[in-house]
């Protein structure tokens, strides 16, 4: 049987129906234009400041008006529990696309209070979520079970069990999962390179990684009283979800129910992490440091919370590595080493090149076309969120603490343990 293009349909039926039958080019995808079926589907979960900058456009999400400005992309659902945040995305989603030629007669952009209306539809591919951070790990997996790739905000979990569970719901169910530390991709490949020339062994032995952020964790305040009447357009009862009920404080947005770095310290130990060659494992050692969590790989190298003495370099994102030979320390903005001649030199084929790409939205969309691993998949996010939460318990202890990064257990230490999860409110829980 003769198998027929699109092209070759289109003007069959125009014949059979003895009249001209009129297509815009852009449906075909012709000049330039990306066809509606060619696009890959997207649902929003959180449009508050991140969640609002990767919809639109915002200065951290590297991406000039948003995922809904990108042509390989049709957003299709927003969904935040504040009904201004809501509707005030959804109606400039649907703005954009009535004012950019070849996307107008699409569906139209609909809004949600409820994620999980988001999750059963069946005309999207992926969503991406950047709700308050105790929220991550358990919509993430089930956007794993409803068959949806995801993109989560950092941190991607708020306990080691929750990191677990999502690494493993996301291999189970065959989904693509991406991180949002986006520092292994932005940032001009600062990072990319600081971590191959420490690999590499420009700066000999690697012995000690400052980190310049403390471990953090995830603590449930107590709160009692009336409180105060939760305003209209505000499902106070959704947003909270796992955590404990608390009366409302007028204080939405601000409750962000951590300590120490939960919220920045993947980015940090995502880098140290990569430098050290640790995506597939974590320390086997924990303790105090001062008033600062400090632990330690099985290959000896030691890190700290807390920033090099005297180095300016590594408080924005970063790192300084110290080994035999040298030092190289990395942020956001500088890529510096002693001897400067350290990161002068451009890598050679024979040394140590990590996965590469410049674009971090762009490399979960194109995994999402292949179904490769993203370059923050997983297993990365499952074990960078791993060692930031470690020092959480041991920063709530505060006593020597030995980890078995293959069992994913303290040794010996079953009040450790209990801190690897947190109790969380029915219906919710991993």
């Amino acid at each position: 049987m003769k198998q027929l293009s699109r092209r070759d349909f289109v003007k069959g039926a125009g014949a059979a129906l003895g009249f001209p039958f009129l297509v815009p080019s852009s449906a075909l995808g012709l000049g330039g234009a990306i066809a509606p079926s060619e696009r890959i589907t997207m649902g929003f979960i959180g449009v508050g400041g991140q969640g609002g900058g990767h919809l639109l456009g915002g200065a951290w999400t590297y991406i000039p008006g948003g995922y809904s400005a990108r042509p390989d992309v049709q957003v299709l659902a927003v969904c935040d529990v504040r009904r201004e945040r809501r509707e005030r995305a959804v109606q400039r989603v649907n703005e954009n696309y009535a004012q950019t030629p070849g996307r107008s007669g699409g569906k139209p952009c609909e809004g949600y209070v409820d994620f999980r209306q988001v999750l059963e539809r069946d005309d999207i591919d992926a969503v991406l979520i950047a709700t308050p951070a105790h929220w991550h790990a358990i919509m993430a997996i089930m956007a794993a079970e409803a068959g949806k790739d995801i993109y989560c905000e950092k941190p991607s979990a708020c306990t080691v069990h929750e990191a677990q569970a999502m690494a493993a719901a996301v291999r189970r169910y065959g989904r693509v999962y991406q991180a949002g530390t986006q520092q292994r991709s932005e940032y001009g490949g600062k990072f990319r390179r600081a971590c191959e020339f420490v690999r590499s062994g420009r700066i000999g032995r690697l012995k000690e990684i400052y980190a310049y952020r403390d471990g953090g964790a995830i603590r449930w305040p107590v709160r009692f009283g009336a409180g105060r009447p939760v305003p209209d357009g505000l499902d106070w009862e959704l947003y909270l979800g796992p955590a404990p009920w608390l009366p409302y404080d007028g204080n939405v947005g601000s409750h962000r129910f951590d300590i120490g770095e939960l919220n920045w310290g993947q980015h940090h130990y995502d880098i140290v992490q990569w430098a050290a060659n640790a995506d597939e494992t974590g320390p086997v050692e924990l303790f105090m440091d001062g008033d600062r969590t400090a632990y330690r790989y099985a290959s000896g190298v030691t890190v700290f919370g807390k920033p090099y003495p005297g180095e300016k370099v590594g408080g924005n994102g970063g790192a300084c590595f110290v080994g035999t030979n040298g030092r190289i320390a990395v942020d956001r903005d500088n890529l510096v080493s002693d001897p400067p001649d350290i990161v002068r030199e451009p890598l050679r084929p024979d040394e140590t090149h990590l996965y590469h790409c410049d674009s971090h939205s762009g490399n979960f969309l194109e995994c999402v076309r292949t179904r490769q691993r993203t370059i923050c998949h997983e297993g990365v996010a499952h074990r960078s969120s791993s060692a930031l939460l470690l020092g959480g318990v041991e920063k709530q202890l505060q006593r020597p603490l030995k980890w078995d990064p293959q069992r994913e257990q303290f040794v010996g230490d079953d009040e450790a343990n209990r801190l690897l999860s947190i109790a969380q409110r029915p219906p919710w829980h991993i």
